[in-house]
């Protein structure tokens, strides 16, 4: 499993990153900040924090997804962190999300504190709009969204996985409501569609993880389907289904499942992914 994410990071195509405005040391070494064009500090802006998989960068999960391209399009500040290294054996980057992934070496190296001081130096920085901090994640990334959207519920409005999970384990719901989307492909055999393990620690399923978080938002889990999505390039058609758990939420919190039949873990996503990705944060602030 640890070998084949690393070879899946390293196959990823790596486009040329854009221009940025400014780097800040956030803690762990200069980051690249994305400021739009249109940026100005007397109009708050949203904030997006992308978080790559296990064995990626920051860098190299952008230029996959792409958020960067459409910062001006949409009016966003954009930064994508890297993850902790491993100390020995490939020092693959990773975050320490839950007990499935993807601290493998048992490092424990504080990455919510990191990624919730990245959040706080942009609002030093520049006029973040408080009521739309979002997380994007694939895989391992994914999984640390979630925790974000746990332990920091105050802060983040939404998040979105691609082919992440949700905590395995019972919990009392987070202190405030979170928007959740999750985005995740049948024929994923890395982190499995239906639910799995990795080393003996489970993960929960992408019906399970949307309906804990419709649960933890007082949503009915009821879910009412929705349009088709092109979400995925090599498939034909709008292959995507869209559940939603939206009834009886409570303000501010809502689940939704996106799924990619036939899709992989690393989906060959459409040319308007991110721009999907990004209307459905958008609909989705702090309330």
């Amino acid at each position: 499993m640890k070998k084949f994410l690393i070879l899946l990071a390293k196959s990823l195509i790596l486009l040329p990153a854009l221009a940025t405005a400014q780097s800040i040391d956030f803690g762990r070494g200069e980051l690249p900040v994305t400021v739009p064009e249109n940026y100005s500090s007397e109009t708050p802006s949203p904030l997006i924090v992308l978080l790559h998989g296990y064995g990626s960068t920051g860098a190299g999960q952008d230029s996959y997804l792409g958020f960067s391209r459409v910062a001006d399009r949409y009016g966003f500040l954009f930064v994508a962190p890297d993850g902790g290294q491993e100390a020995s054996g490939r020092r693959a980057r990773f975050w320490n999300a839950t007990d499935a992934c993807c601290d493998f070496s048992g490092a424990d190296n504080g990455d919510s504190d990191y990624i919730h001081g990245i959040i706080n130096k942009m609002k030093d920085e520049y006029t973040v709009d408080s009521s739309r901090v979002y997380l994007v994640g694939h895989s391992n990334g994914g999984f640390m969204s979630y925790q974000m959207a746990y332990r920091h519920s105050n802060d983040i409005a939404a998040i979105a996985s691609l082919a992440g999970a949700s905590h395995y384990e019972t919990r009392d719901a987070p202190g405030n409501p979170v928007h959740v989307l999750q985005i995740h492909g049948t024929n994923d055999t890395t982190i499995v569609y239906e639910g799995g393990d990795i080393q003996g620690n489970s993960y929960p399923s992408a019906m399970e993880t949307v309906t804990q978080w419709a649960t933890y938002n007082g949503c009915s889990t009821e879910g009412a389907g929705r349009e088709l999505r092109d979400l995925e390039s090599s498939l034909d058609g709008h292959e995507s289904e869209v559940v939603l758990f939206e009834i009886g939420c409570d303000a501010g919190g809502s689940a939704e499942l996106w799924t990619i039949k036939d899709g992989s873990h690393v989906p060959r996503v459409s040319e308007t992914f991110s721009s999907q990705v990004v209307e459905w944060l958008y609909a989705h602030p702090k309330q």
